[in-house]
């Protein structure tokens, strides 16, 4: 027999949406992590191992069948929730061998699945947002159940002849005829079709009729780009065919400051020389709209392309928001413009930074004095005395050249 163990430890009923189970989810894992409660560790444990194997639509099916005993027995027993990994690596076996899980040759045949994206800030991913989404799709119609039509009415359609399929002869040329075949536009390729006056007055005989429907997406807080957030049966409805699922996928806008890499965040600050040898002061604005002061004291000098760390500021981890990722600030340096002081001023940071090193300039004819100019990527390397040497080639007088001898 099935359990309800699962739905107890959240406190939701066996037909909880995947909404309701969110929500209790959340008010738990507030309630029991062990940041806040640290003698609750163990209930943290089981009230993510229950939300872990209920919104899975998969792992939910088969608890739903099966149950916890049947669970423990095929992973060898074990009482309680103490292994999480456990029932884990269960569920991983137990997917694993085919016919598990309700499939076979008489299961019902299932829709395809809804695509939806759904465009959010980093700011949603870092808070948790919840977004509410129309959504047109088809259902069974009310009216006449999904029948089309008046029970024991329907007939042979006689514009495919039964066979659910309108053949067309097209003239390609003298002798030459191509046949097409399309789904019978009056029976929808099942065959049989209602008379007009039988036909189901709402949905004209199609079964089906237009439906909107509002979905709550619950962004929670550490959520990805392209993650899924599956709706269970939410998918277009056609009689006789199970429905397929809803599926949401994130889709993340670019931020102005922050780029993410899984928990992390990452930032580029651009300070002066002044600040990277004199320490310096700024404020970030977090993403929950906290302001916080970063700070470098005196005396520890920043390097152009520096990377420094503010640890726990980063993203919260998905399912486990309490617990961030860090902060990572690259330093770029401005330095100042050429001949921004005088030689005065020059000697005056030279006795604060430390003087020059002296070089003893060699003295000779082999001495070739030489000037740094600008770089410019455009030109090619070398001191252009290949080309004067060029030069002298081509202007040498006619005289004889010396040809290789054929042999």
């Amino acid at each position: 027999m099935a359990d309800s163990k699962l739905y107890d430890l959240l406190g939701v009923s066996k037909g909880a949406s995947d909404a309701e189970l969110k929500k209790a989810y959340r008010k738990l894992a507030k309630e029991f992590h062990p940041d806040k409660n640290p003698d609750a560790g163990e209930k943290f444990k089981e009230i993510s191992f229950a939300y872990e194997v209920l919104s899975d639509p998969e792992k939910r099916q088969t608890y739903d069948r099966y149950g916890m005993d049947g669970l423990k027995e095929g992973g060898g027993g074990g009482g309680g929730f103490g292994g999480a990994s456990m029932f884990e690596d269960l569920f991983g076996g137990f997917f694993g061998f085919p016919g598990m899980g309700g499939g076979g040759r008489n299961r019902r045949q299932r829709g395809e699945d809804t695509i939806h994206p759904l465009r959010v800030s980093l700011e949603d991913m870092y808070n948790g947002k919840t977004s509410k989404l129309q959504l047109s799709k088809t259902v069974i119609c009310k009216k006449c159940n999904g029948a089309g039509g008046k029970p024991g009415a329907m007939v042979r359609c006689r514009t495919c002849s039964g066979r659910g399929v309108k053949v067309t002869l097209r003239q390609l040329g003298p002798g030459m005829v191509q046949q097409m075949q399309s789904i019978c536009p009056d029976c929808q390729g099942e065959g049989e079709s209602f008379s007009e006056r039988d036909k189901c007055k709402e949905c004209k005989g199609k079964k089906v009729a237009k439906e909107s429907k509002i979905l709550e997406v619950h962004v929670d807080k550490g959520m990805s780009h392209e993650q899924k957030i599956p709706f269970r049966g939410e998918g277009d409805q056609v009689p006789g065919v199970e429905p397929g699922d809803v599926i949401i996928i994130l889709q993340q806008k670019e931020h102005e400051v922050f780029t993410r890499s899984g928990s992390s965040l990452y930032m580029t600050k651009t300070i002066g020389l002044t600040e990277a040898l004199c320490g310096f002061s700024f404020v970030v604005k977090q993403l929950d709209g906290r302001d916080l002061l970063v700070s470098n004291p005196p005396g520890e000098v920043v390097h152009p392309g520096m990377m420094k760390t503010v640890v726990g500021e980063g993203m919260p981890k998905y399912r486990n928001p309490f617990d961030k990722g860090n902060l990572y600030i690259k330093f770029d340096i401005t330095f100042p413009a050429n001949n921004f002081v005088d030689e005065a001023k020059l000697k005056e940071l030279e006795s604060l930074l430390g003087k020059r090193p002296v070089v003893e300039l060699p003295e000779g004819e082999h001495v070739e004095e030489v000037n740094l100019v600008d770089f410019d990527g455009t030109q090619e390397g070398g001191s252009g005395r290949g080309e004067a040497y060029h030069e002298d080639d081509d202007d040498a007088g006619p005289g004889p050249r010396v040809q290789c001898a054929h042999q």
